[in-house]
């Protein structure tokens, strides 16, 4: 059984956190994506698009650090634990 460290639930809250803004920020990349005319608001559709990339990659970035820095404190919690 996997002992959690104090702080586990923190890495984790974190992970699942930045899970929900990449898809947040994905959904509205292919919102723009697939209905750009129904967009009223963004005249400058590329750079709203790199707006949500820049983004997007920054809770992207957030997830790979997690990964390389504290794969071995961050493993999945059950409710059995």
């Amino acid at each position: 059984m996997y002992m959690s460290k104090p702080g586990d639930y923190l890495l984790n809250a974190l992970r699942q956190y930045a899970i929900g803004k990449i898809e947040m920020h994905r959904a509205n990349i292919e919102t723009y994506r697939n209905n750009p005319t129904g967009i009223g608001e963004h005249s400058d559709l590329v750079q709203t698009l790199e707006k949500e990339m820049i983004e997007l990659t920054k809770y992207d970035d957030i997830l790979n650090a997690l990964e390389k820095y504290f794969s071995d404190d961050t493993k999945k919690l059950t409710l059995n634990e």
